[in-house]
């Protein structure tokens, strides 16, 4: 079995996790990640090329004389948060730290490129990406402005993400829509400061941005079809300074996210409307700049290449019914970027009952390190069937 083997390497690849989960590097800052990335694929006889993004590397194996090739992504990048795990492989930067497993990504990908290369039980072309920049800025798109798939074709790429709360090691997918598309909105609302004890006399804009985030949640509930998915969340809100100060503005943030073009291009229209006419009824104006900072597209797993990801699943031994999603995930992945080009799967892969993604005490799950390279081995050899 693939997994046997993959155990028995499984200490030098917990190793690298570890190194890379002290040495955190954030969005096209991965120079030390990538370094080590290509030393292990040149290492293992991969014909690597650096450079793609900054920090991205790619690491292409050919075997035999199939014509098909396949892509598969991990990303590299680290977040912005002060790790609380105090474990002894804990991050070494202060305000850095891996908080949503993309060491663990990173890793497993390294040992499927290990399998592969000592095996090579394959018909054709490998080409595993390794991306930088997942979070917030898109390395995936600039990959693919510098030429990615046009430099390595690809008939189709995978790429997925660890899930806490799922059993280690459980796949879930579904064909269609797989990740949301994200937009963020930046409010300001403009009233009239004045003293708290004379509140007639000035135009409250606290009061008005609370209207705001009230009625910006009956768009969902009132606008969009309920078979569609749609979140908007106002995750900052910041007025004021004083008990007895009523200030002049109040500044919202809003996260928006929808799976499908027509729901993006509702909530684009309505939520501006919502906004300006909350701040008109109380007598304020507000300032809407929609779209400011990151903004992701929806993610769509195309059939055949989900079907493919669930029958390795099922191949592994994993239950059907466990393995098939409900809805899409609502959070937003830039590899939708690629999967708008290349025929694709995006899934999930259990982390077990570990701290949420992106919080300050979450670690990658090592028992992941032979469950991830032996899935994506397996796919690989499905995919580029020898013989």
């Amino acid at each position: 079995m693939i997994e046997d083997r993959v155990e028995t390497y499984k200490s030098d690849l917990v190793a690298i996790r570890h190194d890379l989960h002290m040495h955190p590097e954030l969005l096209f800052e991965e120079h030390r990640t990538s370094a080590i990335v290509a030393k292990e694929l040149a290492r293992l006889g991969y014909q690597v090329t650096t450079g793609i993004a900054g920090t991205g590397v790619v690491g292409t194996m050919r075997n035999g004389t199939g014509r098909r090739s396949l892509g598969i992504r991990a990303d590299m990048d680290a977040l912005p948060i002060h790790e609380t795990t105090n474990l002894p492989y804990a991050s070494r930067t202060p305000g850095k730290m891996h908080a949503c497993g993309h060491d663990g990504h990173t890793t497993m990908l390294l040992g499927a490129a290990r399998y592969l290369a000592e095996t090579r039980n394959f018909d054709g072309t490998v080409h595993l990406i390794f991306q930088p920049a997942e979070e917030d800025v898109s390395g995936a798109k600039r990959m693919i402005e510098e030429g990615l798939f046009q430099r390595f074709p690809c008939d189709a790429v995978f790429a997925l993400h660890n899930l806490p709360g799922e059993a280690a090691g459980q796949v879930v997918v579904r064909p269609g829509a797989i990740t949301a598309a994200v937009d963020i909105v930046n409010v300001i609302v403009r009233g009239v400061g004045g003293h708290g004890a004379i509140p007639h006399k000035a135009v409250d804009p606290i009061v008005a941005a609370s209207g705001i985030v009230l009625a910006l949640q009956s768009i969902v509930a009132r606008n969009v079809d309920p078979h569609d998915p749609a979140v908007i969340t106002v995750g900052a809100f910041n007025a004021g300074s004083m008990a007895t100060v009523i200030p002049g503005e109040a500044q919202l943030q809003i996260g928006v996210r929808s799976c499908t073009a027509e729901v993006r291009e509702l909530l684009r229209k309505r939520i501006p409307e919502v906004i300006a006419g909350q701040a008109k009824s109380f007598g304020c104006e507000a300032e809407i700049a929609y779209g400011h900072g990151y903004s992701y597209p929806p993610g769509f797993n195309s059939a055949a290449e989900a079907a493919l990801v669930r029958e390795v699943a099922i191949d592994l031994g994993q239950e059907p019914a466990r393995i098939d999603m409900r809805g899409p995930f609502m959070f937003s992945e830039d590899f939708a970027y690629m999967q708008e080009v290349v025929p694709s799967c995006y899934f999930g892969l259990g982390n077990g009952a570990s701290r949420m993604l992106h919080d300050a005490g979450y670690d990658f799950n090592d028992e992941l390190l032979v469950h991830g390279p032996s899935f994506w081995a397996s796919l690989v050899e499905k995919f580029l069937r020898a013989g």
